[in-house]
């Protein structure tokens, strides 16, 4: 990999000094900021400020929501940016960045039959060619995220890029096991794992992957540039968003943190589009549609600096909300 590391310390805060003890008062307090930041635009990522389950689906819940969710009719690829290309299912998102020496794929779907018929079929009517995948980003270790990844990895001979956390977490003990989800990568030797700040280059694209724990503990987040109408922005994918770990206040922490390093880097940086992996909390299949109906509108994509500071921030105080949620349940 032509690759440069560079590792960032997180920016982790403690806890204002002072705060009140966690109460129905402080849940309400964290929901109220959460909306104010959302605005009239951002009301998707309220969803993380419902109360969360304090433990995970049991198998049987798991496999039907799962199995209702992937029976989802897919939308229709799309390209929102002159180098990001969409190729997701309904549910559960995979993007293709195009590079001057071939593709940078951010995730894979949920199993073999999605990669063939999305990612491959989705690529092809974008005018994009899938044995130019050469890179195969893994945002973290759920099965939605790495299922078609086997497939891809040997079809094409893309290599695979995941934190050591989550490559740890697929080789001994997954957080969701179901055999609706297509079996975890195994790890080759032409395979990466990166750190926080590890930059991946290729051609003229280079991606950075920040570690945001969370979601998973070792989500991690791209940034890279996109292009639009001879326009450059910069660019996030939030690698992993809702809290379905049950009641587990440290990790809530470290999202939360995670939520507020990024928001600092988004201000730094400059960075004025906003991503995700599940097309729910960004809105992107309703975006591409915009597009497709007037492409020379302004790119609905582009939120500005300040709306992806507000958006994080939404999912910080939501987090916080639910972090209290369980601390008054010990």
């Amino acid at each position: 990999m032509a690759a440069a590391v560079a590792f960032i310390q997180g920016c982790a805060q403690a806890p204002v000094a002072g705060a009140s003890a966690p109460s129905d008062a402080s849940v309400a307090s964290h929901v109220a900021a959460a909306t104010r930041s959302a605005g009239s635009d951002l009301g998707a990522l309220l969803a993380l400020c419902k109360p969360a389950p304090s433990t995970r689906p049991a198998q049987a819940e798991l496999d039907r929501s799962l199995t209702a969710l992937i029976d989802k009719p897919a939308p229709p690829p799309g390209k929102a940016f002159d180098n990001l290309y969409f190729v997701g299912a309904d549910w559960v998102s995979a993007w293709a960045l195009k590079t001057s020496d071939g593709i940078i794929l951010i995730d894979a779907l949920n199993n073999q039959v999605e990669a063939a018929a999305l990612i491959e079929g989705g690529m092809r009517k974008l005018g994009l060619d899938p044995a130019q995948i050469k890179y195969v980003v893994v945002t973290h270790g759920h099965g939605d995220h790495y299922g078609g990844v086997p497939y891809l990895a040997q079809k094409y001979g893309a290599r695979v890029v995941m934190s050591e956390a989550d490559w740890t977490m697929t080789e001994t003990r997954l957080e969701f096991a179901t055999p609706i989800w297509g079996a975890p990568p195994k790890r080759g030797p032409r395979d990466l794992s990166v750190k926080d700040g590890d930059r991946l280059t290729l051609g003229d694209t280079t991606v950075t992957l920040y570690l945001t724990p969370g979601h998973t503990m070792g989500t991690l987040s791209p940034v890279f540039d996109v292009r639009a109408g001879g326009q450059v922005h910069r660019a996030m994918l939030w690698g992993g968003t809702s809290f379905n770990f049950g009641n587990n206040v440290p990790r809530l922490g470290s999202y939360i943190d995670a939520t507020r390093r990024m928001g600092t880097l988004a201000q730094a940086q400059k960075i004025d589009v906003l991503v995700s992996n599940h097309s729910g909390f960004d809105g992107s299949q309703a975006k591409l549609a915009a597009l497709r109906q007037q492409p020379a509108a302004a790119n609905p994509f582009v939120l500005g600096t300040p709306t992806v500071e507000r958006a994080l921030n939404a999912m910080g105080e939501c987090a916080q909300a639910q972090r209290d949620r369980f601390a008054m349940q010990k």
